[in-house]
């Protein structure tokens, strides 16, 4: 195989997959599917918690890279632990178990792919362990061996396709009395020979090292390249310092050495004279074997830090050694040996000796803000301390809990513990945050004292201050959060924290330019950023319109974290704010891939924005990218099915109305079978002329199965294919060719009807079978004359309203006993009234009822009739006539969503608001895109019953739906008016003027015919107090 051109590159590679995923699946896909998305986030969050990168995840596979061994097992021991405690939860016929396999080799990349020997090595490896457990090949071993808190179990060699020679295999023991032991390998002694061969080359190596020793102190170091920096030089001296190694026995002790860098860096960043890189970026080469030469061009430095830590329960040894890495010349170094009770001291000879050798001189009060006070003297609490930051750091919400329980227990020991305190603070608040607690409130609260009382203790501490405005940003308090980050900058202008703190809620305020200059200014001090600085970064940039920027710093965190949701939603705002609809459908997609009851109601309310237009304008990128507004919908107890609209294959758009009447035949009568579920025509026409997926279906309007086909039409002869498809798994149910003549068309739609109802297993009684056959005519010319009339209808304007008359008229000349056609009519005059093309409201309304009464003489199972009835008698003040007749619309046809809605107008005009609310809400779920005058219509009634956030929302959506509706605004109007935000009420009124120029509220009412007459006072005092005259 050739690799001409793909780069190589040693790696740890992770290789993982779940044991018995095939019958998981075939018991139960959608809980397996729903398990593993779950389980996927959680290890994905550990490998970039120990700095690998999920390559890949095809199934149930997941393939991860690490640059070091040992963050590669110690992250395999850390997903299988975390993976326990949420199987635990599960029945035992459900649990998820995988089995992890570890390599150390060769491979090749390609772009974001990685594949090769050391590939395949890792998927042999992991195929031998047992679910739940970890395998490692033998280089992993050899460099893991002694240095993490495992035992191992030697399983032989293994032969490896295409490998010449066969792997050592190991099982890692993860108990803890299995620590530190080698179970089953055979330690090949040295011959004699080979021992004085050994002898010779340790003497070499001696004298060699001896040489070394004498010529120079220290090593040679590599010159940086100024030009190679990744940033420029700040104009004062710059410092990295580089996690110092744990020399202890016991990997345990991580955080002891962790913390001692922190507090080095911490003691440093005080000082205005030196730039500090933070804690977060220097801690990316923690493992790892780097030359500070690479560190000093990666983040821009002049002097590296390093060194080690070793530390026995009563002593300490520390080392440290400061390089200047533009000349390679070590400036300073030393090794302490003291008591454990030392390390205070220690740790500020360190920062002084640090400042020496970069010749920074402070002020009297600069060191004694350095030196004056330490965070405790109490080593116990430090130590406690220092082990429960590094808890928290690990962001979970197990290891947050016992981060703040040592954090609680640093405080028993000593009261006055300022950080600690701050610390303690913000586990709360991470609990509040990421909803690890019961009550988010609560623990907001806390979260809040704690950061009073430390700093009670301490004022100058910009955690403390940090934590107070993370929690007026979640209280939605702005000001307040901006003011105590600004204090936090202030105390700390050169720590990243304080900066990234200040920029993001300067951010959240409404100032978007600022939190640019912040940003940047946070990202040069911590160079690898987290992943939230780039997204809030991004978030500025795209709310400032520069798109161009937004994008690549968005595509950099997801670099990071390929699941991180924020990201995606923001891409995808980009993306079609810039027109770019399939890149942000691909990223909207992938929104839904991580969460998918994501949607854009319950995103909104999380939104920390102090200004609405900031929410209104994002949400509405989200809206227009593609992402739902609402939570998936829930299935019904019945099968359910939606037909998308029959495409049009015959070249002529004249012809549209024939497909569409097509579709409109099939949805009526599968309707007509009370054991379905029928979505109504409004909502699965709004799919119509688009590419969709069924998923897309199932998940906006909550049916299981999906219709689609098309229709080509030439002279006599039509052709129509259909194809039925279960939307939970894409699989095709039924499918169809029809070659016929066109005056089969009502046998067709008869065969499609029953090969659909028969493919979902719903059988029908004798009854059903009349009533999904029944037709309104079985003459083609007036079909055909019909079908055009309804299409011109359904446009509502004047010039298409009468010709939808006509047409409909010429069909009942055909067939006089066409019920549909005398429907049709009777709703046309209905719409000369809301139209304004009435000569006559009392004799277009006379006309229509008549109509409609024919219609239903001559079809007694008429639904839509008896709706249409229903409504016309309300408007006439015969309400509890109103009510009857729609009611019987629902008996003959509970798939109706349009039945539904003319049960909630007949009982709102009747003034019983509250029993209306039902019948909408089941309209709305038959027709889950509605036509606005649901929406509105909802909202009126919420409103009259006084649940006004309910009014609001459900009006807001009409007008988000369509703009430009007189009768949405002017609803909307009333109900603010109402709820007495009269602000609001004024600018809804400012916008009906707007649509309608001489609109006349006296005009209006006088066509207002509510049962009850306060009902129309108050509607209509409502509008003239918001300024309609």
């Amino acid at each position: 195989m050739t690799t001409q051109g793909f780069k190589r590159k040693l790696t740890a590679i992770l290789s993982a997959d779940v044991k018995g995923y095939s019958r998981l699946m075939g018991e139960d896909d959608e809980a397996t599917v729903r398990t593993i998305t779950a389980y996927r986030k959680v290890i994905a969050e550990v490998v970039q918690k120990y700095r690998g990168r999920v390559v890949d995840s095809p199934g149930d596979n997941i393939l991860a890279e690490f640059a070091s061994v040992i963050d590669a097992v110690s992250s395999s021991v850390e997903i299988q632990e975390e993976l326990r405690i949420r199987n635990a939860e599960l029945p035992e016929d459900r649990k998820m178990e995988f089995r992890i396999g570890v390599n150390l080799g060769d491979v090749i990349h390609e772009e974001d792919r990685i594949y090769g020997d050391g590939v395949n090595v890792a998927a042999r490896v992991e195929s031998l362990a047992d679910p739940g457990g970890i395998c490692v090949s033998g280089t992993v071993f050899d460099q893991v061996e002694s240095k993490l808190p495992l035992g191992y179990e030697f399983l032989g060699e293994q032969s490896v396709k295409n490998i010449p020679k066969p792997v050592r295999i190991y099982k890692a023991l993860m108990d803890p009395e299995a620590v530190g032991k080698v179970i089953g390998e055979q330690r090949v002694e040295p011959r004699r020979g080979q021992r004085v061969a050994l002898v010779v080359v340790t003497l070499l190596l001696l004298i060699v090292g001896g040489l070394l020793i004498w010529r120079t102190a220290f090593p040679p170091v590599q010159i940086a390249s100024v030009e190679k920096m990744a940033f420029p030089l700040p104009d004062k001296p710059s410092i990295a310092v580089l996690p110092f190694d744990n020399m202890s026995d016991d990997p345990k002790q991580e955080y002891f050495s962790d913390g001692l860098t922190e507090q080095i860096i911490s003691s440093l960043s005080k000082i205005p004279y030196l730039f500090v890189i933070a804690r977060n970026s220097t801690f990316t080469y923690k493992g790892k074997a780097v030359k500070v030469q690479k560190v000093a061009e990666d983040l821009g430095v002049k002097y590296v830090l390093e060194g080690s830590v070793q530390k026995t329960p009563d002593r300490v040894r520390i080392t440290a050694q400061l390089v200047d890495t533009i000349t390679g010349h070590h400036l300073w170094s030393e090794r302490y040996d003291r008591e454990l009770e030392d390390i205070f001291a220690i740790q500020d000879d360190i920062t002084m000796e640090i400042m020496k050798a970069m010749q920074v001189k402070l002020t009297r009060g600069e060191q004694a803000r350095l030196w004056g006070k330490h965070e405790t003297t109490n080593l116990e609490a430090y130590e406690k301390s220092q082990e429960g930051r590094a808890y928290i750091l690990r962001y979970s919400k197990e290891n947050n809990a016992l981060g703040r329980q040592l954090l609680e227990e640093a405080i028993a020991l000593d009261s006055g513990f300022a950080v600690a305190y701050a610390f303690l603070g913000w586990t709360h608040f991470f609990d509040a945050r990421f909803g690890w607690t019961e009550s988010r409130s609560k623990s907001a609260k806390m979260a809040f004292e704690y950061a009073q009382k430390s700093l009670e203790m301490d004022d100058t501490l910009d955690l403390a201050r940090t934590l107070l405005s993370a929690v007026y940003l979640v209280k939605r308090q702005h000001d307040e959060a901006v003011v105590e980050a600004e204090r936090a900058v202030a105390l700390n202008p050169g720590t990243a924290h304080s900066l990234g703190t200040l920029a993001g809620v300067l951010g959240c305020s409404g100032r978007w330019e600022d939190s640019i200059i912040y940003f940047k200014k946070a990202i040069r001090v911590d160079p690898i950023p987290p992943i939230t600085y780039l997204t809030w970064l991004g978030r500025a940039y795209f709310m400032t319109g520069q798109y161009d920027e937004s994008i690549p710093t968005f595509k950099k965190a997801l670099d990071r974290n390929p699941n991180y949701l924020p990201a995606h939603a923001f891409l995808a705002a980009s993306y079609i704010s810039l027109d770019k609809e399939p890149e942000a459908v691909a990223a909207a997609e992938e929104v839904l891939r991580i969460n998918p009851k994501f949607s854009l109601e319950s995103y909104a309310k999380t939104l920390p924005y102090k200004n609405k237009a900031d929410i209104d304008r994002y949400v509405s990128a989200l809206r227009k990218a593609g992402l739902p507004e609402s939570l998936p919908l829930e299935l019904p107890d019945k099968p359910s099915i939606a037909v998308l609209p029959f495409v049009n294959m015959s070249g002529d758009p004249e012809q549209e109305y024939f497909s569409d009447g097509l579709t409109e035949e099939i949805i009526t009568a599968l309707s007509k079978v009370q054991r379905l579920f029928v979505i109504a025509r409004n909502s699965t026409f709004t799919y119509k002329g688009k590419p969709v997926k069924v998923q897309k279906v199932n998940r906006e309007l909550g049916v299981r199965y999906v219709l689609e086909g098309s229709v080509r039409k030439s002279g006599d002869q039509v052709r129509i294919t259909a194809q039925l498809i279960d939307a939970t798994t894409g699989n095709h149910l039924w499918a169809e060719r029809y070659d016929r003549e066109l005056k089969d068309i009502f046998v067709v739609q008869d065969e499609i009807t029953k090969n659909i109802i028969m493919a979902m297993q719903v059988k029908l009684t004798d009854g059903e079978q009349a009533r999904a056959a029944a037709k309104g005519t079985t003459n083609l010319e007036a079909y055909l004359k019909y079908l055009q009339a309804r299409d011109y209808a359904l446009k509502l304007n004047p010039e298409s309203n009468a010709l939808g008359k006509q047409l409909a008229e010429e069909a009942i000349s055909l067939d006089p006993e066409y019920a549909s056609a005398y429907r049709l009519i009777g709703g046309a005059h209905m719409s000369d009234l809301f139209l304004g093309t009435s000569k006559s409201p009392k004799d277009s309304i006379a006309k229509a009822i008549a109509l409609t009464k024919k219609a239903i003489a001559l079809d007694e199972t008429y639904a839509e009739a008896y709706g249409q009835l229903g409504f016309l008698y309300s408007i006439t003040g015969q309400y509890d006539k109103g009510i009857a007749e729609a009611e019987k619309a629902v008996a003959i046809n509970p798939n109706s969503a349009q039945s539904h809605y003319r049960v909630g107008k007949t009982l709102s005009y009747a003034g019983r608001w509250e029993e209306s609310i039902p019948a909408y809400k089941k309209a709305i779920r038959l027709n889950p895109i509605p036509p606005n005058m649901y929406l509105w219509s909802l909202g009126l009634s919420y409103c009259y019953i006084g649940q006004y956030e309910e009014a609001i929302t459900w009006s807001e959506k009409a007008i988000r739906q369509e703009p430009d509706s007189l009768l949405a605004n002017r609803s909307m109007t009333a109900i603010y008016s109402m709820s007495g935000m009269e602000e609001e009420a004024r600018a809804q009124a400012a916008e009906v003027i707007r649509i309608q120029p001489k609109f006349s509220l006296e005009k209006w009412a006088k066509r207002i015919t509510y049962k009850n007459q306060e009902d129309k006072e108050r509607l209509i005092s409502a509008l003239r107090k918001a300024g309609l005259k």
